[in-house]
């Protein structure tokens, strides 16, 4: 895919990222380049290839899961701004 100078203008618009109209040509040809690598990396064949969730192949530790009260609602509580009746109050976001 080749990008053009006007494409890049307003990528960088869009962004809102000042380019200066000289560092738009080359800004094209690599920006071409970049999508150009990224299609080919869609012609490779994963279909037997499972998902990473990491480059270091490595189990997380586990904890048990326990329900707990939150330690002490009062003093959670009093780190916030506001709260009524034992509660956090917020503001209404229902529009």
């Amino acid at each position: 895919m080749a990008l053009d100078k006007a494409t890049v203008a307003r990528i960088a618009t869009l962004a809102r990222i000042r380019v200066a109209a000289e560092e738009r040509e080359p800004l094209a040809g690599e920006l071409s380049g970049i999508l150009d690598w990224i299609e080919q990396l869609g012609e490779v064949d994963t279909t037997d290839v499972p998902p990473m969730t990491s480059v270091a192949a490595m189990t997380l530790p586990m904890r048990d899961d326990v329900v707990t009260d939150g330690q002490n609602r009062d003093v959670a509580i009093g780190n916030a701004p506001r709260s009524a009746r034992g509660f956090f109050a917020v503001p209404k976001v229902v529009e």
